[in-house]
């Protein structure tokens, strides 16, 4: 009886410190918690990084679709990358005439796919250094790996490099970006 106890004792304790260990793995983002448990909208408004991405998904009527169930990839920009466009970028695509071309840049940052770093890593090494990411929007990526740690060039080609990775979510991960992805325009 006590040594059936003892290995009860422990198998629960290997699978409290799994989980614990499985949670702690999430990385902060903008200085808040990320969890498995909650979509990539929940997590997100939370991100003092992603004040910027939060309303400009709003503004495109895209909230719904990134609380469903997925899976998505999404190469989320932070503030200073929507900063970085060229002065009142920002304050044109967020007007409700500019809606569709709003939605187009953000969707040319989600993948229709569950997509770890190291899924990445294998395509990209898979095809020999460059591995194109078709994404929702219809945009091609060419991702890379430079240095240990990806890299995405848009359409316009701009580069983006992934400042946190693997920020995983219910319906999803969220990769950091340090640049806004265009469309070919």
């Amino acid at each position: 009886m006590f040594k059936s106890t003892l290995r009860t004792l422990a198998i629960a304790t290997a699978v409290s410190a799994i989980a614990v260990g499985a949670h702690a793995a999430n990385p902060k983002v903008g200085g808040a918690a990320m969890y498995e448990n909650k979509n990539i909208i929940e997590n997100a408004v939370n991100s003092k990084d992603h004040t910027t991405l939060v309303a400009a998904v709003k503004a495109a009527g895209l909230v719904e679709t990134l609380e469903g169930k997925g899976p998505f990839t999404v190469f989320a920009p932070t503030n200073e990358a929507f900063a970085a466009l060229p002065k009142g970028t920002v304050d044109t695509l967020l007007k409700p005439e500019n809606k569709a071309q709003l939605t187009k840049v953000l969707t040319c940052h989600v993948v229709a796919a569950d997509a770890m770093s190291t899924a990445i890593e294998k395509m990209i090494k898979d095809d020999k250094g460059t591995h194109d990411v078709k994404t929702v929007g219809g945009c091609i990526l060419k991702a890379k790996e430079s240095m240990g740690k990806i890299t995405l060039t848009d359409e316009m080609g701009g580069v983006a490099h992934v400042t946190i990775a693997d920020v995983k979510q219910s319906n999803g991960v969220i990769h950091v970006i340090d640049k806004v992805l265009l469309p070919k325009m």
